[in-house]
């Protein structure tokens, strides 16, 4: 059985999803986090990119909501999708991301912000400078450099690839028995700074390695598992976290490129995250919270004219086609889209960024509707995702 699109009145009766960005949990449409208190508590002002991708913004970003300091947001242009705002460049003549104003002072380098915050607000259960910290904090870069060494160099041999695949099991094996030697899940007895010095790259090992060589890194390290499904039990880390889509399309231009193995299981992995299906993916293990679908309608509907302004598909077109996918989505009912909106409907799909549009399950919800939907009238893609550069991202369409 087929059905008609609903018109936007209609599905806008279908979801109530209302969010507190203020007060409410982590979220990144947040311009302004009080956590209860007022604005004239507010002596932190956070400068991240527009669309989350930064992992040094998520490192402190994610550390300001643990510790709940009030704190203002400001969202600049990265380079990779774009030039980079005049008034930015006078505060921070480097353009560097992240950057914070604490008490009216610029500081850069996100180590030396989480210090600074330390300083001011006292440590996340324990200190940079704590000599169980620094070690671990070493660790995590010489993690960062194995990762980097075998994703963003081209191998020039099999021996080249399977050496560098060795040299990056090696180091993530010390970090599995670094994750042993306490009972906890996390990397010391409880959860504090080393966890989030460490996340925002381990996420994107997860996704990058998983797509571009195959290897499933949250899956076949027991510690490692462990860690992220403790993670994901706290709402500040669902709040910054990405999914495999989004980081291995986001990661190329910000790394200088990221670099196909070419084998089997990889293969699979890259088709199964640019095509789906979207769900069982190891890029997240919490169950799917009710109300997912409702988020990601909210989501479109609030930016639907600029989702459809930038598409190059027939605006008339593609707005029809758009709401057989949300119908589809919401109702579960089987709604054709007119002839020639597959490329317009997949070109959202590989659009859908997390956490900057919405979460997770909401975008595997939108992006699974959106193919369901374009299938149903034919198999062309959209336009290619850009590997140099994402100015196909253009912040302004969506703040």
């Amino acid at each position: 059985m087929t059905i008609s699109p609903l018109s936007w009145k209609e599905l806008e009766t279908l979801t109530d999803f209302e969010p507190d960005t203020i007060n409410g949990v982590t979220n990144s449409q947040a311009c302004l986090r009080l956590f209860g208190g007022k604005e004239s508590d507010i002596r932190v002002i956070l400068y991240r990119d527009n669309h989350a991708w930064c992992p040094y913004c998520q490192k402190i970003w994610l550390w300001l909501e643990e510790k709940q300091i009030p704190y203002r947001v400001k969202k600049v242009t990265m380079f990779c999708y774009g030039k980079k705002e005049s008034w930015y460049k006078q505060k921070v003549p480097s353009g560097m991301l992240p950057a914070i104003e604490l008490d009216g002072k610029i500081i850069t380098e996100s180590d030396d912000i989480l210090m600074a915050l330390e300083r001011v607000f006292g440590p996340l259960v324990q200190s940079m400078k704590d000599p169980t910290v620094i070690p671990l904090r070493q660790l995590e870069r010489l993690l960062f450099r194995a990762w980097c060494s075998w994703l963003c160099y081209p191998s020039r041999s099999r021996q080249q690839e399977q050496r560098n695949r060795e040299q990056f099991v090696k180091v993530v094996g010390m970090v599995e028995d670094a994750l042993a030697r306490t009972p906890s899940p996390y990397f010391l007895e409880e959860f504090g700074t080393v966890d989030v010095i460490f996340t925002p790259y381990v996420e994107r090992m997860n996704a990058s390695l998983y797509y571009y060589k195959g290897y499933s890194l949250r899956e076949d390290n027991s510690r490692l598992a462990a860690w992220f499904d403790a993670m994901e039990t706290r709402p500040t880390y669902r709040g910054t976290q990405s999914d495999f889509h989004t980081h291995v399309h986001d990661l190329p231009p910000q790394m200088g490129g990221c670099y196909e193995n070419g084998e089997p299981q990889m293969l699979v992995n890259k088709a199964r995250v640019n095509n789906g299906p979207w769900f069982g993916l190891p890029d997240v293990g919490y169950p799917e919270p009710e109300n997912s679908r409702n988020e990601a309608l909210q989501r479109v509907i609030k930016h639907r004219v600029n989702i459809i302004g930038v598409n190059r598909a027939d605006h008339q077109l593609f707005d029809e086609a758009l709401r057989c996918a949300l119908t589809k989505m919401m109702t579960g009912q089987v709604c054709p889209p007119p002839q020639g909106s597959d490329m317009a409907l997949r070109y959202l799909r590989d659009r859908i960024n997390v956490p900057r549009d919405m979460s997770i399950y909401a975008a595997k919800q939108l992006r699974e509707a959106l193919e369901a939907t374009a299938a149903l009238v034919g198999d062309r893609q959209g336009l290619p995702i850009p590997r140099n550069h994402r100015r196909d991202q253009d912040p302004a369409n969506f703040n």
